[in-house]
Formats: structure tokens, C-alpha cells, sequence
């Protein structure tokens, strides 16, 4: 069975359980249509590729691509990895109602962007000392390498720069309300991205 589904984040609120206020992320999940089988024989692998989000604005090779699968044109599309395909065929939808209140999921999304921001904001650096002569030093890294060897910074340096924006999975999120009619689903706690942003759900195999 698919325990994998594409949503939209609508936003936070808070329900109570057993006089306990619970912090849930309320996202819209699906529905999806599959799309197209990878085939092990084929492309060297086994995966479902399913659509979501409907949607005419397009460019013309998508529209193509959709077009000759006769299944109307999806905003997103992603592949899930699956070894037991037979039972599924292209333009199958998936809902919500693949999931039930109290399963675990994965969630992965784009976190939110902070833009420039320097060591301390973005990796939490503890900066320079505050006094005892100290000159604009406070939120500076320090040395960022030796100088005559190795005479370079080495990659993956911790220095300032963009930060956010970088795909984020978060694991073990409880499912605390499953609506099949509204395709909704109530997840615990906090999910990557902003408002209106694409989370891609996946659960658990029993």
C-alpha cells in the first residue's frame, strides 16, 4: 500500500486531547493522481510518480507530457520509491484517507528562508568577547584557517551567507486527525516551509 502523499501547508493551531493543548500543522494532502510506473526493466528502478495540485499554467513540453498519459496537468510532481507496484496503474488517486489517526510519518519541505545572516544566527557561533578591550569583534568567526599551510579555507567553512531555504525532513510526527472529505490532515507539531508551501508526507510500513 502508498503511504506517501504531496500536500500543502495551510498553517498552526492548537487542539486539546485529554485537557492537554496539542500544537498540530494543519496541511491540505492531496489529492494526487499517479502519473506515471517506473519500471525496474526500464529505468533501472521502482518508483510511482504522482501529481499534485492541478493546473492549466504550464509550459508546452508539460502540457505534452500530460497530455499523452490522457491525465490532466499537475503543478508538482514527485517520485516515491516502491519494490510492490502491480496493484497501482497511472491515473489512480491517492487521498488522505491513506493514513490513519495515530500513524508516525516523515515530512519533508523547503524550510524558510532568513536570508544573509552571520555565524551566530546561522550556526549559533558564540562570537568574541564583550569587553576587556574588545572592538567590533562581538559577532565576528574568529580564523578561518592556518596561513602559509594549507594556504586555503577548506570547503564547507562555517562563514556567513544565505541561510534557509534548504530541504528539511522531520521524523516521527504523530497523525492526530485524518479528514478524508477535505483531504486534511492535522500533524503534530511544527512542519518545514511557510504557509501555501509544497510537504511531501510519508509514512511508515507496518
Amino acid at each position: 500500500m502508498i503511504k506517501a502523499i504531496l500536500g500543502k501547508k495551510l498553517g498552526m493551531t492548537h487542539i486539546f486531547e485529554k485537557d492537554t493543548l496539542v500544537p498540530v500543522t494543519l496541511v491540505e494532502a492531496g489529492p494526487c493522481v499517479i502519473v506515471q510506473k517506473k519500471v525496474q526493466d526500464k529505468d533501472g528502478y521502482g518508483a510511482i510518480q504522482i501529481g499534485f495540485n492541478e493546473s492549466k499554467r504550464l509550459n508546452k513540453p508539460k502540457l505534452g507530457y500530460f497530455k499523452k498519459r490522457e491525465i490532466p496537468p499537475q503543478k508538482y510532481l514527485r517520485e516515491i520509491k516502491m519494490k510492490d507496484m502491480d496493484k497501482y496503474q497511472a491515473g489512480d488517486e491517492i487521498r488522505a484517507d491513506i493514513f490513519k489517526e495515530g500513524d508516525l510519518v516523515s515530512v519533508s519541505g523547503i524550510s524558510k528562508g532568513k536570508g544573509f545572516a552571520g555565524v551566530v544566527k546561522r550556526y549559533g557561533f558564540k562570537g568574541g568577547p564583550a569587553s576587556h578591550g574588545a572592538k567590533q569583534w562581538h559577532r565576528r568567526p574568529g580564523s578561518i584557517g592556518a596561513s602559509a599551510d594549507p594556504s586555503k579555507v577548506f570547503k564547507g567553512k562555517k562563514m556567513p551567507g544565505r541561510m534557509g531555504r534548504e530541504k528539511v525532513t522531520v521524523r516521527n510526527l504523530r497523525v492526530v486527525k485524518v479528514d478524508d472529505k477535505e483531504n486534511l490532515l492535522l500533524i503534530e507539531g511544527s512542519l518545514p516551509g511557510k504557509q501555501g508551501d509544497l510537504l511531501t508526507i510519508k509514512g511508515y510500513e507496518s
